[in-house]
């Protein structure tokens, strides 16, 4: 019998989180700020890996010149 273990950590994570409570405070009237800037911890890490891959693959051109 196999006995499997789940040892990855998973789950909603620190920006999931971050996200929703700036969701709750917005909607609440707590914090003004505009949705941007609300969901900002959504698009963030993301702008931050495109832009990454970005860099990469233009050193990657220039190298191959």
């Amino acid at each position: 019998m196999e006995i499997k273990t789940n040892i990855g950590g998973g789950g909603i994570g620190f920006f999931g989180i971050l996200t929703i409570v700036f969701i709750v405070l917005k909607l609440l009237g707590i914090i003004t700020w505009s949705w941007l800037w609300v969901l900002a911890p959504t698009w963030i890490p993301i702008a931050i890996v495109l832009l990454i891959f970005i860099i990469v693959f233009i050193f990657m051109f220039i190298g191959s010149l």
